[in-house]
């Protein structure tokens, strides 16, 4: 009997290999290009999602029964197309949840104090030049933090401000009431005209695309920041570096872009006020390694004819079971 043939988009951990390993047989891309995605796809069983699928790859996997994002937002994946064809998709929420809020955390002290900056100019200037307007910079503590999405990241961000800085956190989402209570559930106009720091910790849908636009920035105050470890598509790019330029917030830390990787005449690296990370907000030994885990039990579990632990388009599980016995039954 043929085992089963799982396509990887990129590399994962090699503990997620050892998981997978005794079920299937392991197929990494060696590139992310289309036509490499599209012959690969063609009898494969299962697939682990690390980067944007063509629109049409699941059309081109006749026998797939089951696709994984190596980590949680499924924006990279044609959702339309996976709930049509009747493949269920999973994700691995809460797994680098850690990671990222520390990103944050780090983020913002990087944006008080800009110790990136004086880094810098000590190693290119004199002692005094490095030293200068350290005293105009600030502290975390007693500063208000506005965290849209308080979900794993945001919560784990909330404590990290409240309970460790000392901070006043402020935060906005669909349910108001759900936020911890050390949190204080606000509407959005009213979280950018208060928050010193605004964090973006939400999903990218159709309802936060450009959330972050001229009007938001425009309520935020001259001298607060924005931090945005989420999705790019968030904020308006164009309103965003024009809001830098202008002064109209006093600074930024982006890890996603609208566009990625990001372009090396883009107007943001021209920016002094914008700290600028190549998508690494997640990124952690620790994190990388345990999302590879649960991304790998969950194709097993799919493999096996199992539901899905965390399944993203229960809607269709009929379906898919269904597309499953079909792919099973012998021709």
């Amino acid at each position: 009997m043929t085992r089963p043939k799982v396509l990887l988009t990129d590399p994962i951990a090699p503990s997620g290999e050892e998981i997978i390993r005794p079920v299937a047989d392991i197929v990494t891309a060696p590139d992310n290009k289309a036509e490499t995605l599209h012959r690969l796809i063609a009898d494969a069983d299962a697939l682990v999602v690390r980067v944007l699928l063509p629109a049409d790859l699941l059309d081109r996997g006749p026998r797939l029964v089951g696709v994984v994002r190596h980590g949680v937002g499924v924006d990279l994946i044609p959702m339309q197309r996976a709930n049509a064809l009747g493949i269920p998709v999973a994700n691995v929420p809460g797994v680098n949840a850690g990671a990222v809020a520390e990103y944050c955390a780090a983020q913002m002290l990087l944006l008080a104090r800009k110790l990136h900056r004086r880094d810098a100019l000590l190693r290119s200037h004199d002692w005094p030049t490095a030293r200068a307007g350290a005293e105009a910079t600030t502290e975390l503590a007693g500063k208000t933090l506005g965290v849209i999405g308080v979900g794993a990241i945001g919560t784990r961000l909330a404590e990290i401000g409240h309970h460790g800085f000392r901070m006043r956190v402020l935060g906005h989402q669909r349910r108001l009431d759900a936020v911890p209570d050390f949190v204080a559930g606000v509407a959005l106009d009213a979280l950018l005209a208060e928050a010193d720091f605004v964090v973006l910790c939400c999903p990218l849908t159709d309802a936060t695309r450009n959330l972050i636009d001229a009007r938001a920035l425009g309520l935020m105050k001259l001298t607060a920041f924005l931090i945005n470890p989420s999705r790019g598509a968030v904020i308006d790019e164009s309103a965003l570096v024009e809001a830098l330029r202008g002064k109209r917030i006093a600074g930024a830390a982006l890890d996603v872009y609208p566009k990625q990787p990001l372009a090396r005449d883009h107007p943001l690296l021209g920016l002094d006020n914008v700290i600028l990370t190549p998508h690494v907000a997640g990124l952690t030994h620790e994190s990388s390694t345990l999302t590879s885990e649960r991304a790998a039990a969950e194709i097993v579990r799919r493999l096996r004819g199992e539901r899905p632990g965390s399944l993203v388009n229960p809607e269709i599980w009929a379906l898919a079971r269904a597309r499953r016995e079909r792919l099973a039954a012998p021709h």
